[in-house]
């Protein structure tokens, strides 16, 4: 599996877990790995990693997003797969040696074939935001 393709997959299961919102995250990654025929331990160990990542960073991310959002928004305002979307992007930035143009590249891909129409300029926007705070 290529790195979009792998990328893709941590977004599906992100999205997931943000509709059921489950008690037992590694439960719900073991049921979509073995449902999606994830086998090879080295995706698995990273799809893994990145999404229990991001559930440890949660609160630091959503603050993040909440915080690069223009005044009239509100979280709850956010599409569940754009917030899946920046919450992948976010963790990679801010988390990981992912260079945040790449990040910022693939997010926008992802919304392209996922989000809504104006899904991709969101993304966008509020990423490139995040950058410019965090990088100075």
């Amino acid at each position: 599996m290529n790195r979009t393709n792998l990328r893709q997959s941590i977004f599906k299961l992100i999205y997931s877990l943000e509709i059921q919102k489950p008690e037992d995250i590694n439960e719900q990654i073991d049921i979509y790995l073995e449902n999606n025929k994830i086998l090879k331990e080295q995706e698995i160990q990273e799809i893994k990693a990145v999404v229990i990542g991001i559930d440890n960073n949660k609160e630091e991310i959503l603050r993040l997003i909440e915080k690069n959002l223009k005044a009239d928004w509100k979280l709850d305002r956010i599409s569940k797969i754009d917030l899946s979307i920046l919450k992948l992007a976010i963790y990679e930035i801010k988390y990981t040696e992912v260079p945040y143009k790449v990040s910022i590249n693939e997010a926008v891909e992802i919304a392209k074939k996922y989000g809504e129409d104006n899904s991709k300029k969101f993304i966008n926007g509020v990423l490139a935001s995040i950058v410019k705070e965090t990088e100075g």
